[in-house]
């Protein structure tokens, strides 16, 4: 079964990607979101026979992959309780995006090329996950980021898209790489690369040395932050952010499946995995919860201005990444994983309820220009009003018992943690910013009046707000509400962002949780952290709620009962306002101090180094002296007979002058 669940993908790809113009593009579509129906449903029954069921965890071996010396990677597919909650939400996710691209996608002409890549993007996902390895891992984190420089890019005709790939995958190569070095340091301290074995090594470790560069040097601490730079890339954490709002280039379902369930959350999972290693080197986990909670801090900062639907969703999941490592980060492993999962439904359900909008819009994603929406696309409004309340943590959804359950777990680790207490205070700060500006895009959306906020009245025009998501042009039909097979994965997902928390709490950082995860996450003997949880005050617990609530209301009197009161903010602050703006001017600076001098750099080696020493000296250089030296050889050869005697005699006079001067010698 695991092997129909990771290759029905890959077959969807070859039978799109190869046959699809032969197949045409509705068979396309068909064939491929049939096989991923068909993988999301045995991973559904993985997640019960091994993770509810608690079926022995297995690693059948696919084929022999590396033989070199004492190196040996087998090709294997670790099945235990934490690949199936991944398999669980890759795979639904994945396969509800493909429902809703065939509505969604219907006026594209290289249908069969975007369904072919979903397919192949979550063939590598689920290559990741599923590894027993981390050379495997390595394939399936590569393969993932060349389907999403493909999707990113689906619309290669639009140079801003072409633009935002080759930035998702340079950024992602800079995390790529730190991965490479943790994993062959890993290698070099263990002298494997499979999980079982390197996780048996990692307690004898602990107060292992390496030296470099001079000095001597923790390797756990070493090996773990090398691997977290892997995982900043590809989870988009600070100052390796930058390529994850870009993204929204892509069609809107990429948005949905690389933003909510698969690819940024690859580095959560990857920590989560190797959770055996990083209890092994305390520093490094306080860095991944400096990182997350600063992290969950500036992306909600950002968010609180900005006026594209889907970048505001984008920073929403950047900042939700965050809340992820600081859980992660301050040990509790199984609260990152949870809100991963919750996570995935009311995100993958903003962001496909985003795409019904712009659909409605004819394709206008500046929320300034929308208003008034939710009597035209109600079935839209209320789901996305769901995943808003999710998101926000409202009593009783999903994101309630996971993104508030982390605020509890940093309170709770602040005791013994510094870091703890910075990412508690980040956090509480986030869950209030995050209110805000969820339900500004809800009433900006669908509140108020079409089109009253006109972006050159209010507070000036963003080069980005409406970039249209497809190419489209805007048109003055009246919106209507998107066709049946875009709304049935909104409500599919809007029923997880409700009841997803309420059903799994338990066993995932309940009182089932040692028996749910069965040691697939490893926490030490000292970490008490879920116990620890229990025992803070009600008030600290109650500080999340109250937080959702004032972002409620201030969002509620700014955008419905006095609506001059942004402009009149962003007017007293605007150095401040544009700073919000243009994302702490991240990519501004990022141009200056690497773009820049790369490119200026490039040039120089070009012109200079490749054009004039190193074809000029050599191959031109070399070829045009011959060039030279063979024109003047030329001229000797007049056909003059006297010519060729007045050139023997000197020849001749030479030879005897050298003559004598050697006899006199």
């Amino acid at each position: 079964m695991i092997n129909a669940i990771v290759f029905l993908p890959l077959l969807g790809f070859l039978i799109a990607g190869l046959f699809g113009r032969v197949l045409g593009a509705r068979p396309s579509e068909l064939v491929t979101t049939g096989l991923l129906i068909v993988s999301a449903l045995f991973s559904w029954v993985v997640f019960v026979q091994v993770a509810l069921g608690h079926a022995p965890e297995t690693a059948p071996v696919v084929a022999n992959w590396i033989s070199s010396g004492g190196l040996r990677i087998d090709w294997a597919l670790r099945v235990d309780a934490l690949t199936a909650v991944m398999l669980v939400v890759v795979t639904s996710v994945s396969c509800l995006v493909h429902l809703y691209s065939i509505g969604y996608m219907h006026e594209d002409p290289s249908r069969q090329r975007f369904f072919a890549y979903l397919s192949l993007f979550t063939f590598a996902m689920l290559m990741l996950v599923t590894a027993d390895n981390l050379v495997q891992m390595f394939f399936g984190w590569e393969g993932v980021g060349l389907a999403s420089y493909l999707l990113i890019g689906f619309w290669y005709e639009k140079p801003s898209a072409n633009a935002a790939a080759i930035k998702a995958f340079v950024v992602n190569r800079v995390g790529d790489f730190g991965f490479a070095l943790g994993i062959f340091l890993v290698f070099t301290l263990t002298g494997s690369v499979a999980f079982d074995t390197i996780f048996a090594a990692a307690p004898g470790l602990a107060n292992k040395t390496i030296h470099v560069f001079g000095a001597d040097w923790d390797a756990m601490t070493v090996t773990c932050l090398l691997l977290f730079m892997g995982a900043c890339g590809k989870s988009a954490q600070f100052l390796l952010h930058t390529w994850l709002p870009d993204a929204m280039e892509g069609p809107t379902p990429v948005s949905a499946l690389i933003h909510a369930a698969t690819m940024v959350t690859a580095g959560v999972f990857m920590v989560a995995r190797l959770s055996p290693l990083f209890e092994q080197a305390p520093v490094a986990l306080t860095v991944v919860t400096v990182v997350g909670a600063t992290t969950a801090f500036f992306a909600a900062t950002v968010g609180l201005v900005q006026n594209d639907i889907k970048r505001v969703i984008a920073y929403s999941t950047c900042s939700q990444l965050g809340y992820m490592f600081v859980g992660i980060g301050v040990g509790g492993y199984a609260l990152g994983i949870f809100h991963l999962f919750t996570h995935a439904f009311f995100k993958a359900l903003l962001f496909l309820g985003a795409g019904s909008v712009i659909h409605a819009m004819h394709h206008e994603q500046d929320m300034r220009r929308m208003g008034g929406l939710r009597k035209d696309i109600p079935f839209t409004f209320w789901t996305m009003t769901i995943g808003t309340l999710a998101l926000t943590g409202f009593p009783f959804t999903a994101g309630y018992y996971s993104k508030d359950g982390i605020i509890e777990a940093a309170y709770a680790a602040s005791a013994h943690s510094s870091a703890a207490t910075y990412g508690f205070m980040a956090t509480v700060v986030a869950a209030l910013f995050t209110s805000f500006y969820s339900w500004r895009l809800v009433f900006m959306t669908f509140f108020g009046v079409r089109g009253e906020r006109d972006p050159d009245a209010a507070h000036g025009h963003d080069d980005h707000a409406h970039a249209a998501d497809d190419g489209h042009g805007h048109d003055d039909h009246a919106p209507r509400e998107s066709p049946l097979v875009m709304l049935i994965p909104l409500a599919l997902l809007a029923f997880g962002a409700l009841f997803a928390g309420l059903a799994f709490r338990n066993s995932f950082i309940g009182e089932g949780f040692a028996e749910f995860w069965n040691h697939s996450l490893y926490m030490g003997p000292d970490n008490h952290l879920l116990h620890e949880m229990e025992e803070i005050p009600a008030m600290v617990s109650f500080v999340p709620t109250l937080m959702m609530i004032i972002g409620f209301v201030i969002a509620w009197y700014m955008y419905i009962v006095d609506k001059a009161a942004p402009k009149r903010i962003a007017d007293a602050n605007p150095l401040l306002y544009k700073f919000l703006l243009n994302k702490w001017y991240f990519d501004e600076l990022y141009d200056f101090l690497f773009v820049r001098p790369v490119f200026w750099l490039g040039r120089v080696l070009w012109k200079g180094g490749d054009g004039r020493i190193i074809d000029g000296l050599g191959p031109d250089g070399v070829s045009a002296r011959v060039i030279d030296v063979a024109g003047r050889a030329v001229k000797l050869q007049t056909g003059y007979i006297f010519n060729y005697a007045f050139a023997m005699l000197i020849g001749v006079a030479a030879l005897i002058t050298w003559y004598l001067l050697e006899g006199v010698r």
